[in-house]
Parts: structure tokens; C-alpha cells; sequence
């Protein structure tokens, strides 16, 4: 077995039979821990009763069939102990976690559980009586936090997809220490049940992967509502799915604690978004830093001590968490109610001055330091790690952690996209080409990314348009004002007539399917989410109306046509090849008859 391999080499080792299920059982005693990343390593009797749980299934039957991966330790897995990085807390596992479950159901394989900053409090990586977990590129480093070990494992190859969990930045800061991809949903996307919490009610669980494809397939199994999970919502069918405002936003403000290479690598960033096509505009990030200090610093703790004290002692803890924990013994209820109010004011005022941006950009951490440094000063360098991701959760945003550069000194520096609730795929979307620009290793290897899937719509429905619902045509905002976003110019197959319709308002061409020849007229596709689908269908008008067209790849798509009885006095305008080219003609026309009339008069 060949390690840095994405989801798609492992599904191809399969099914050429380069590997077999029971190969992971030799592959796992291959691993060392002299980077502390695991607590628990899969022994071979955990794997073997998960290979006999995929019995009569193969790599065609199951989408992660036999996919290794690795799972925070402070994420259930039947059969393995949780300890969230507190040996006092340890127990065995009886069940999954409703996401390992799903995993499970799809054909993964744990193949152990992954250390962390204890109780997942922290961003460093160093909080943990099971050892520091140490930088995949240099071991003198921090791997960031909480979600240490699992960013470590898949940036070594050792998994292609790692579980961790975020609230204030676990699943960020370690993506970016560690040069791969780490998907934060938003909340309630994916369920928390069979999780210890941090703090209960922002507590999001969290995937780290080589590249973003792998992170949305990942994500595909595990998302989904659970009643069990009284956090958990619906996805509403009603978002974008991309993005479409062709704007980025940056602090105003931007710390980086003295770090230049950190700051050299964020000016790279928006170079980069820039050479994407995208405005970036800076904007006031007072509000954000006021949010992200509620966390830790105002009755918020609170909800920390709860999960904690819950588990074992105070004095129990590990004495940098016991310190931070204790804070909750200064803050009443009274206390508690007012961080809330504040909280709602704060998160308001962000998901307002970000409604004119696809996304705000941000350095994922403003900087990294030694384990040592660290260790020396736990709590204040802890503070820096989370000058970007602490708000996050606090505003129920949702975020996408990407590679962006190698430093001069050989450590990677990531940045993080956040954009509003549920705009998860509009992410991943963007993410995939931003991984293409970037073009960085994947993890720790020298491969490099290459696509190998589209992000798939699940909340939305693609819509072919043919006339006055083209971009820059004077209906084209009953798609851009509903969450509409382009997907391609494209044409339809060889099998249609165009006619441009007598009396309407504006000019409004009429598709038809033909059974005599036809030819390949020009569209758009553009993908609706499914909630306001119904509201464009609602405003189409006789004799034009929604149904089935195929493009020129075969494929078949919803899309505008045209009742067969309104075309006996129609112009057939097919050898334009779209309703673009045909009004251009008729501008020309008129010009052309404007400029004969003048010359008559002047004769």
C-alpha cells in the first residue's frame, strides 16, 4: 500500500485488486507514533468485525467501501475507548456515533482513534496527557488544535480522510498547519450525537482530507437531519450553489503577531482571488474580534466547565483546561443571558456586512509557533491561533479551510473561506478551484491536485434557458435574485428549432424539440435551488412553459419551451444558432435601415 493516496486511489486499488480488505490489517501495524498523532490504533480484531460487517458488498456496491480513516477521540466508535485526551475519563464505546455510522454504512473502516487538545479545548495540539502532537513538516512545531491528530494522520498519508470537531477553530487551524483541506460545516449539518462535548450548543464535527473532493464525498454520507441530535436541522432547499457576486472580503484589520512569512503568504491569497476574478475588498472587523472574544473570555466558558465537570473532576483536568474552566466560577445566569443577547447583536451585524460577498477570506491562524513556545506560554499564544475562526460557529457561518503556500521556512500557511449558513457547497465549489491555482502537494507528498469529481447538487435544480432569461437579458434576474447561479454556456443536441414569438413582452423566443431536422441552438444552465424553483415556474407565461431539454452531452435538464400551436405564426430563427446572435441581427438590421433612411432624406 502506497501512502498520501486521495479516496479515488484507494477505490482504484480495489477494484484492480491491487489490495484486499484484510491488507489493512498488516497496513495499520506499519504505524509508528513518534508524532503522538494516535491515542488508540485499530487492533486487528477492529478491523476484522468491520471487513465482516462489509460482507457481499463490493467497491461498486458501497461509495467508501474499504476507505480507511481516523476519528478524534472524542468521537464514539463502537468497540474502541473515548477518552477526549483524559485517561481519567476513559470508557469503552458501544455504539457509533451517528456519523461513524453512516461512515460505516458506506464501506469506511476506522482505523483508530486520534489525539487532540483535551476536551477539545485548544487550537495547539499540545493540551494532552497522550503527548504533543507534533507538525507533519517539522516535529518542533505545533500541528494546531484541537483536532491534532487527525489533520496529522491524513496530512502523512496514513488516512485519506480524518473526523475532527470544531467550535471555536479545531477543524481549521490544524488544515492549515498542516498544508490539507478541512471542511467545517455549518451547524446542524451533520449530526453530533455520540460526541463529547465542548460546547454544546456550536459544536460542529468536522473532516479533514487531501483535497476537497475527497472532503464533500465525505461529507455527502455524513450530512443528513438526525432527531436524535436536538441541534440538528434540515438542509434548507433554498440556497445558492455557488458563488455569484464576484466579491471576496478581508479584515481591515489584519495581525499576525510580528509573523512576516505568515503575512508575505495572506498577501499571495489575495493576489490569488484576484487573478480568480474576484473583487476583494476590506472591510471593518471590529465586530468579529468583539464575537470571538465572548468565547473564552465572558460567560461563554461556562458552557465548557459544563461539558468538562460533567466527564470528571475539575482537578482531574489537565491543568492549563482546569485553569480556563474555572473562569465560569466569576459569571452568574444573569451573566450568562446578557453574553447571549450580545451574542445574537454581533452575529447579526456579521451575516449583515457579509451579505455583499461570496465569502471573507481570512489567514486560517495569523501565525505558528514551536511546541516549546507553547508550552511556555499556554494560554496567550493558544489566543492567537483563534484571531480568525473563534466568531465563526458564534455567527452560525459556514467555512472551508484550503492550502495556500509554503513559507520561506518550509511550514504551510493556509487561509479559510466563510461564507453564510448552508453555503457548504457553493465552498466546496470554489474550493476546487481555488486547490487548482494553488497547485501545492497534496499533505506531505509531492503529488498534486487534480479534480476528479463535481460537486454534485442535492438542493437544487438545473434549469435551461434559452431567450430573455440568458445573463444580461432583461429576465435574467428572476434567476440571479432567487440563489441562481450559472453553471455553463452550452448548447442543446442537434434536435432543435428556435422561433422568435410574435407579441410578447420582452422579445421572447419559443424552443421546440423536432422530429424533422434540427440543429444545436445555444443555452445557459442554471441551477435553482429547489425551494424557489417554484416561484420562476409560477411567473413563465402561455405559451412558453418548463419542461425536459437535452444538451448536446446527452444529458437531459429542466429548461423553457414552447406550446406547439404558438409557432404557426413564429419566424424560425434556427440558423442563428441562439436568441443572442438573432437579436444582435435585428439591432443591425435596424441600423443598417436607419442609416438608408437618413441618406434618402438628405438626397
Amino acid at each position: 500500500m502506497s501512502k498520501l493516496w486521495t479516496i479515488q486511489d484507494w477505490k482504484t486499488a480495489y477494484l484492480t485488486q491491487k489490495i484486499q480488505l484484510s491488507d489493512l490489517i498488516q497496513y495499520v501495524e506499519t504505524f509508528n507514533n513518534d508524532d503522538h498523532a494516535w491515542i488508540e490504533i485499530a487492533s486487528a480484531a477492529h478491523i476484522q468485525a468491520q471487513i465482516a460487517a462489509l460482507k457481499d458488498q463490493s467497491a461498486q456496491d458501497l461509495p467508501l467501501y474499504g476507505i480507511p480513516f481516523a476519528v478524534k477521540d472524542n468521537i464514539d466508535v463502537a468497540g474502541f475507548h473515548t477518552t477526549a485526551a483524559c485517561k481519567e475519563a476513559a470508557y469503552l464505546a458501544t455504539a457509533d456515533a451517528s456519523v461513524v455510522a453512516r461512515l460505516k454504512a458506506a464501506g469506511a473502516i476506522v482505523l483508530g482513534k486520534t489525539n487532540l487538545d483535551q476536551f477539545a479545548t485548544g487550537l495547539v495540539g499540545v493540551r494532552s496527557p497522550f503527548g504533543a502532537v507534533k507538525n507533519s513538516f517539522n516535529p518542533e512545531y505545533i500541528s494546531g488544535g484541537s483536532s491534532s491528530g487527525s489533520s496529522v494522520t491524513v496530512a502523512n498519508g496514513q488516512v485519506p480522510f480524518g473526523l475532527g470537531t470544531d467550535t471555536a477553530g479545531s477543524g481549521r487551524v490544524p488544515a492549515g498547519h498542516n498544508n490539507i483541506v478541512g471542511l467545517k460545516p455549518t451547524k446542524g449539518w451533520f449530526s453530533t450525537t455520540g460526541l463529547i462535548p465542548a460546547c454544546r450548543s456550536i459544536d460542529v464535527i468536522s473532516i479533514f482530507a487531501l483535497t476537497v473532493d475527497d472532503a464533500w464525498q465525505v461529507a455527502q454520507v455524513m450530512q443528513g437531519y438526525d432527531q436524535t441530535d436536538e441541534y440538528s436541522r434540515p438542509h434548507p432547499a433554498n440556497v445558492p450553489t455557488r458563488f455569484s457576486k464576484g466579491k471576496i472580503a478581508i479584515p481591515a484589520q489584519l495581525e499576525f503577531y510580528g509573523d512576516v512569512e505568515s503575512q508575505k503568504a495572506f498577501e499571495l491569497a489575495v493576489k490569488r482571488a484576484q487573478s480568480l476574478g474576484y473583487a476583494v475588498e476590506a472591510i471593518d472587523f471590529n465586530i468579529f474580534n468583539q464575537l470571538a472574544s465572548a468565547l473564552y473570555n465572558k460567560a461563554w466558558v461556562a458552557e465548557r466547565s459544563s461539558a468538562v465537570e460533567k466527564m470528571v473532576p475539575r482537578e482531574q483536568a489537565h491543568p492549563v483546561i482546569a485553569q480556563i474552566i474555572a473562569q465560569a466560577d466569576q459569571f452568574s445566569a444573569v451573566d450568562m443571558i446578557e453574553a447571549e443577547y450580545e451574542r445574537a447583536q454581533l452575529a447579526r451585524q456579521i451575516n449583515l456586512a457579509l451579505q455583499s460577498y461570496d465569502a471573507l477570506m481570512v489567514p486560517t491562524a495569523p501565525t505558528i509557533y514551536t511546541i516549546r513556545d507553547v508550552e511556555a506560554d499556554p494560554l496567550i499564544k493558544n489566543s492567537h491561533m483563534g484571531a480568525y475562526t473563534n466568531f465563526v460557529n458564534f455567527a452560525d457561518l459556514s467555512a472551508l479551510a484550503l492550502p495556500n503556500s509554503i513559507r520561506a521556512d518550509g511550514l504551510p500557511s493556509g487561509v479559510t473561506f466563510i461564507a453564510q449558513a448552508w453555503m457548504d457547497q457553493a465552498l466546496a465549489h470554489f474550493g476546487q478551484t481555488w486547490q487548482q491555482a494553488v497547485n501545492l502537494p497534496l499533505g506531505t507528498s509531492n503529488l498534486h491536485y487534480e479534480k476528479n469529481q463535481n460537486i454534485a447538487a442535492q438542493h437544487s435544480v438545473k434549469l435551461a434557458v434559452v431567450g430573455a432569461h440568458l445573463s444580461g437579458m432583461p429576465l435574467n434576474f428572476q434567476l440571479s435574485s432567487r440563489g441562481g447561479t450559472l453553471l455553463q454556456k452550452t448548447k442543446t443536441a442537434s434536435s432543435y428549432k428556435l422561433y422568435a414569438l410574435k407579441n410578447t413582452t420582452p422579445p421572447k423566443p419559443g424552443l421546440q424539440c423536432t422530429q424533422k431536422v434540427g440543429q444545436a441552438i445555444e443555452v445557459e444552465v442554471w441551477d435553482i435551488p429547489f425551494a424557489l424553483f417554484g416561484q420562476i415556474v409560477a411567473e413563465v407565461p402561455a405559451p412558453l412553459g418548463i419542461g425536459n431539454v437535452q444538451l448536446a452531452d446527452g444529458s437531459w435538464v429542466k429548461g423553457f419551451i414552447c406550446e406547439g400551436y404558438a409557432l404557426a405564426d413564429a419566424t424560425d430563427i434556427s440558423h442563428f444558432g441562439g436568441w443572442r446572435d438573432y437579436i444582435q441581427s435585428t439591432k443591425t438590421t435596424n441600423t443598417k435601415f436607419k442609416c438608408n433612411c437618413i441618406g434618402e432624406v438628405a438626397q
